[in-house]
């Protein structure tokens, strides 16, 4: 396999995707109590979020992948929407639908009311394993093999992201 075609992302377009969501989250009339960022990619879309809808946020991190760390933050957050408290969960991309389809199997394990809850993200993979249900931008990766290179990932050097492009090479495949 080749290296994969490295796809940066301006920071003008991210913003773009953030109002996008963000309206998109209005429109739909269900407000979240807190925005979930999921580490390491959900954060800073999380932030921006947070701040262009007015509303607290939370972080889980995800990409550490330390035993447990994550499992005790959404066993935590489980409850509180158990509780009745909506929570809208921000990640980067819904790729192979993998950290979205984990966070959701601990959530509802954990005793989280579906009903308040929901999944943001900037970009959606068409053929993706899990539904989101807000997006900004639309990708089929049956014929688009680019790795999107967000903003805050920008400082990495092009030999890291290739790293982790290749990692999972059955995305780009």
């Amino acid at each position: 396999m080749s290296d994969p075609e490295l796809f940066p992302i301006a920071n003008e377009r991210f913003v773009a995707d953030v109002q996008t969501v963000s309206d998109k989250i209005r429109a739909a009339g269900w407000q979240p109590d807190f925005i979930v960022g999921i580490g390491r990619g959900g954060l800073v879309p999380a932030v921006y979020i947070s701040h262009r809808l007015d509303l607290p946020m939370l972080s889980i991190d995800h990409s550490s992948r330390e035993a447990g760390l994550a499992d005790e933050l959404l066993g935590k957050v489980a409850s509180k929407s158990a509780a009745g408290t909506r929570l809208l969960f921000v990640d980067d991309i819904n790729d192979s639908g993998g950290t979205i389809a984990y966070i959701r199997d601990i959530l509802g394990d954990r005793g989280c009311d579906d009903g308040n809850l929901r999944f943001a993200v900037l970009l959606n993979n068409l053929r993706s394993k899990v539904a989101v249900d807000y997006w900004a931008q639309m990708i089929d990766r049956a014929s688009d093999k680019r790795w999107f290179v967000f903003p805050w990932e920008a400082m990495a050097t092009d030999g890291r992201l290739v790293e982790e492009a290749l990692s999972v090479p059955r995305r780009l495949a």
